[in-house]
């Protein structure tokens, strides 16, 4: 008998690999523009890990995980997703304290049953933010994946958010959704009524038509969020409405136990019924949960087999580097707005967003070191003016105050 290939499990040809490839370089090409550089970390790990992480309640590690007992009679696990093992390097390495910017690619494993694009092994491109409160990071990595799927081609797809407040608001929220549908766990359908039990918030995510009916009238996560929540959650439509479809999903909440704050996810109808490739959200309480010290985070990943099937579009190598900085303590949701025209008006240079506190003198200083070209700077006074500042990093470089459309104009010109 011949031996086959495991279930789910396929091999990659090279005709199979050429469009792995080209979506490969232009990630790679996008992170380093971003300032986002890479980590690995081991495709084992403690089977805790994943416990502690995603949760004893979810179908992860109810269902789908691969472990096993090694030699010595510990539990190690095939790693699922690449959050826990990001946090887990972190805290080895005692950098909690530190801001990082980080994305990961390769191989998951899960038991779930093989269907078009989803497989048992299958690959994740993964970008993690750690050490960035809410706010700056949102904005920088929407901003991210609207550049993910314009260098690759893809143009027919959804932003779907929602925020899920802080831990007391969730737990609150699912207090309320078990009391709403306890007198209705009859017309659940028996899948659903199992996630009632062990993971109520699941229950929003089912795909049974008969259960979304009933949810219709139970309570909305925007009825336990903070005003402030709120606000931030439509700041981030309105910034990117005129470039992208971006819609506040109330029943979003992402499969995983750690999320808290805001979740997203990028939907395509081009993939047929199982159409997200790309989605995340913040998990500010995860280092603490593994034995860490507390650490924001936001990150996302995307499904790699899903997304090579959406590919169309060319290489586009970016050469130039520009630094953008802001110096002002009240930032508009107009700076990210600009910076997001900027690389929609010019995808072949780098934009550095540096993300970084400090002086003016010092931000030019790292963008000189990161070997910017020029600079784009917008304090307050320029925020106001709708102006920005440019300046020739080259010596004996000049700088000149612009309106936002000049500076885009310039910017396209390089």
């Amino acid at each position: 008998m011949k031996i086959q290939s495991l279930r789910g499990m396929p091999d990659l040809f090279p005709e199979d690999l050429e469009r792995w490839h080209i979506f490969e370089s232009k990630l790679s090409e996008i992170f380093h523009s971003f300032g986002t550089h890479e980590i690995r970390t081991p495709l084992l790990e403690s089977t805790e890990l994943f416990s502690r992480s995603v949760g004893n309640s979810s179908d992860i590690v109810n269902k789908e995980l691969y472990s096993f007992l090694d030699r010595n009679e510990d539990s190690i696990s095939l790693r699922p997703e690449g959050s826990a093992s990001v946090i887990r390097a972190i805290i080895q390495k005692k950098q909690e304290q530190e801001k990082h910017k980080l994305w990961y690619q390769g191989p998951m494993f899960r038991y779930e049953r093989p269907q078009k694009g989803r497989f048992r092994q299958f690959h994740q491109v993964g970008v993690e933010y750690l050490g960035f409160e809410e706010g700056i990071s949102e904005y920088e990595l929407i901003s991210m994946v609207l550049q993910i799927n314009k260098l690759i081609g893809i143009s027919d797809y959804t932003i779907k958010i929602n925020h899920l407040g802080d831990a007391n608001a969730k737990e609150s929220f699912c207090e309320s959704l078990v009391s709403f549908l306890k007198p209705h766990i009859n017309e659940l359908h028996e899948k659903d009524q199992a996630r009632l039990e062990s993971n109520p918030l699941r229950v929003l995510d089912s795909k049974e038509k008969s259960t979304q009916a009933i949810l219709e009238g139970g309570p909305k996560f925007q009825d336990f969020i903070s005003d402030e929540s709120k606000s931030f959650l439509q700041n981030l439509v309105d910034a990117y409405s005129n470039h992208c479809d971006i819609q506040i999903d109330q029943s979003l909440v992402r499969g995983l136990d750690y999320y808290t704050g805001i979740v997203f996810e990028t939907i395509s109808q081009e993939l047929g019924a199982q159409d997200a490739f790309l989605g995340g959200g913040r998990y500010d309480n995860l280092s603490n949960q593994l034995g860490g010290k507390d650490m924001h985070a936001i990150g996302f990943a995307i499904g790699v087999e899903r997304i090579v099937e959406l590919l169309t579009a060319e290489i586009n190598k970016p050469s130039l580097k520009v630094g953008f900085i802001i110096t002002g303590q009240q930032i508009d949701k107009k700076t990210y707005k600009i910076a997001n025209d900027l690389r929609s008006a010019n995808n072949s240079i780098v934009l550095d967003t540096l993300l970084s506190e400090g002086s003016l003198k010092s931000q030019l200083r790292r963008a000189n070191k990161n070997n910017c070209s020029y600079a784009i700077i917008i304090g307050e006074d320029e925020l106001i003016n709708d102006q920005v500042i440019w300046k020739d990093l080259s010596e004996g470089g000049e700088q000149e105050l612009l309106s936002s459309k000049e500076v885009i104009d310039k910017y396209s010109n390089l």
